[in-house]
C-alpha cells in the first residue's frame, strides 16, 4: 500500500509540474503591452539635421534624346561615321532619368563646347515614369 501512495504521489507531482510548464509556455504565447520611449531629437552630433548628409551626397543623371532598334547584324555593321536615327524629332524635349525614374524634360543646348541639358519641366511625383514603363 505504501507503493501505491508514493506513485500516486509521483504521478500528482509530475502532473503538476506538466501543468506548470504548461502554464509557463501559455504565458509566453501571450501578447503583452510595451511602452516605447520618445528618441532623442534628430541632430546629429551637434552637427546640424540628419538630411545633412543627403545635400552633399552626388547622384546620377541619365539623359535620353531618343532610342532605335537595330537588328544585331546591322549593329555588328556599325563603325567610326555611322548613323543611327532614333525615334525623336529634333525640337522634341530630352528626358531626364534619376535611375529608372523620369523626373523631367529639357532641352539639348551647348555651353563652353559641350553638351548641356536646359530644364523645361519638372514632373511631379504623380507623373513620374520608369524607363520600363515607356
Amino acid at each position: 500500500m505504501a507503493e501505491t501512495t508514493e506513485t500516486v504521489e509521483e504521478k500528482t507531482q509530475e502532473n503538476q509540474n506538466q501543468q506548470d510548464q504548461a502554464g509557463q509556455e501559455d504565458s509566453k504565447k501571450q501578447a503583452q503591452s510595451v511602452e516605447f520611449s520618445e528618441a532623442a531629437g534628430t541632430e546629429t552630433s551637434g552637427q546640424g539635421t540628419s538630411i545633412d548628409i543627403l545635400l552633399d551626397m552626388s547622384v546620377p543623371v541619365m539623359v535620353a534624346i531618343g532610342k532605335t532598334e537595330i537588328l544585331i547584324q546591322r549593329l555588328l555593321q556599325l563603325g567610326p561615321g555611322s548613323v543611327l536615327k532614333l525615334d525623336k524629332a529634333i525640337e522634341a524635349p530630352a528626358d531626364l532619368y534619376l535611375r529608372d525614374t523620369k523626373f523631367a524634360t529639357g532641352s539639348i543646348v551647348v555651353v563652353d563646347g559641350k553638351f548641356a541639358v536646359r530644364i523645361k519641366e519638372i514632373l511631379g511625383a504623380g507623373a513620374a515614369v520608369t524607363a520600363n514603363k515607356e
